[in-house]
């Protein structure tokens, strides 16, 4: 059997098994911050697609001292996370009081696409006046970016 390739096949550099282009790159950002005070808001995980990039956020996590210390702690009422696109709230991941993918228990796929040169952040806004000494809230963002094919091959080589 023959490793060529036949005329007219078309070679797509796409993934047979996702259709994901062989020539993506992960991204991966998270931290931890004190719990924001009422009113104020903190981005725990942000990523910048490159220009003429476009992707696919896979996964996103949230943490809070609470659940640490007792995972059936999954209302957060003086807390709310919020994924933006853009700076534009990201349905359905607006306005939640609650956490839907805890940290470190294999938080669940969202697959959501990434349009060229987006940027992507999970924030926590606090809802109440924290006390002296607040606990730590703490978001993460996972998933892919792969150059825009729309814009032309990809140039190697130096000028």
């Amino acid at each position: 059997m023959s490793s060529a390739i036949a005329l007219g096949d078309a070679v797509t550099g796409l993934c047979n098994a996702c259709g994901i282009p062989l020539d993506s790159q992960y991204f991966d950002d998270s931290s931890v911050q004190p719990t924001p005070g009422l009113g104020q808001e903190v981005v725990l995980a942000r990523f910048d697609l490159p220009a003429q990039y476009c992707g696919v956020l896979q996964y996103f996590a949230q943490f809070t001292e609470a659940f640490a210390d007792n995972a059936s702690k999954i209302d957060t009422p003086d807390i709310e996370w919020k994924l933006l696109v853009n700076n534009h709230a990201l349905f359905p991941y607006i306005n939640l009081r609650h956490i839907v993918n805890p940290w470190g228990f294999g938080s669940y796929p969202v697959n959501i696409r990434l349009d060229e040169n987006s940027s992507i952040e999970l924030v926590a806004r606090g809802l109440a006046v924290q006390p002296l000494t607040p606990p730590k809230v703490a978001g993460r963002i996972m998933g892919r970016f792969w150059y825009n094919a729309s814009y032309g091959g990809v140039v190697h080589g130096s000028y």
